[in-house]
């Protein structure tokens, strides 16, 4: 089997995530959405998970809205700074999971596995970590996110240096993630999108939110090739015309992805069989033929 591309320089991003957690404000408005979504979810759901996995998760907010009582929580993080003062952790990358097969009964994950070069290997290996009947939850920055910063940047590198080179992540589209856990082997998948606007003074405050997320420019085509003076200024500019409000501050975009899929197990409803049907649409509809 080919190897994945490789679209994202895991070892820079380990860098700059380990760098944006030491800092002393870092930025964590996106993964508190997430930590509250996630302990709402689980509310809606009458299982006990006795052993659950925090599956590559910066911030402990996602391991404090996993704890239950009678719940073993296990944190894997991709760096040591996140994990200070957690009892039950590995450093772990989530390409590579260290786990034996059936040792989770749910395995989450909070905002880390949009940067992942194989995703469909991810999924398969949290699939292959879940005991029957376990879930897999995780949530990723999706396709629409910053799409006013892709914009903007696109359109000064074209203007000043005649080409554009990538600089905003490609982030997953939610009609594919579905597709992508069943092909993981996971059943009842379902996927659901949570967008919103965040606001900022100019593009400089969102880039600098960016940076204390630990999510500046990774891609490996142009990650290491910083950004001129002159472009960034263009494209605060053009950031401004096109997506500020009547007060002056401008808008950034950001979809948050849900997906959930089931380790498959006897218990789960299952599709009936095609032909099975004991009544036709045809008595179901009405005969109008004559209509």
């Amino acid at each position: 089997m080919s190897k994945p591309p490789l679209i994202f320089d895991r070892a820079l991003w380990r860098k700059r995530l380990s760098r944006a957690l030491r800092a002393e404000k870092p930025c964590d408005f996106l993964i508190a959405r997430a930590a509250e979504d996630l302990a709402f979810r689980l509310s809606t759901i009458s299982r006990p998970f006795p052993r659950a996995l925090d599956l590559g998760s910066s911030h402990p907010a996602i391991a404090a809205a996993l704890a239950a009582p009678g719940r073993q929580v296990v944190r894997a993080a991709p760096v040591a700074a996140a994990l200070d003062g957690v009892a039950l952790h590995v450093v772990a990358d989530e390409e590579a999971l260290p786990f034996a097969p059936h040792s989770f009964d749910l395995i989450v994950s909070a905002l880390a596995l949009q940067f992942a070069n194989d995703l469909p290997g991810v999924f398969a290996q949290a699939r292959r970590a879940l005991a029957p009947d376990g879930l897999f939850l995780a949530a990723l920055i999706g396709g629409q996110s910053l799409a006013e910063l892709r914009i903007c940047l696109a359109q000064a590198q074209e203007e000043i240096e005649g080409g554009a080179s990538p600089r905003v992540a490609p982030f997953a589209d939610l009609r594919d993630l579905g597709g992508l856990l069943q092909r993981a082997g996971l059943a009842l998948p379902v996927t659901d999108c949570d967008a919103f606007t965040v606001r900022y003074g100019d593009l400089f405050g969102l880039l600098r939110d960016l940076r204390a997320m630990g999510a500046a420019n990774m891609l490996v085509a142009g990650a290491r090739r910083p950004l001129r003076r002159a472009v960034l200024l263009r494209a605060a500019a053009l950031y401004a015309e096109k997506f500020s409000d009547p007060d002056g501050r401008v808008r950034a975009s950001f979809e948050i992805i849900w997906v959930s899929g089931w380790a498959p197990h006897e218990s789960q409803q299952k599709p009936l069989a095609p032909g099975s049907a004991q009544t036709s649409l045809r008595a179901v509809l009405g005969d109008r033929s004559g209509d």
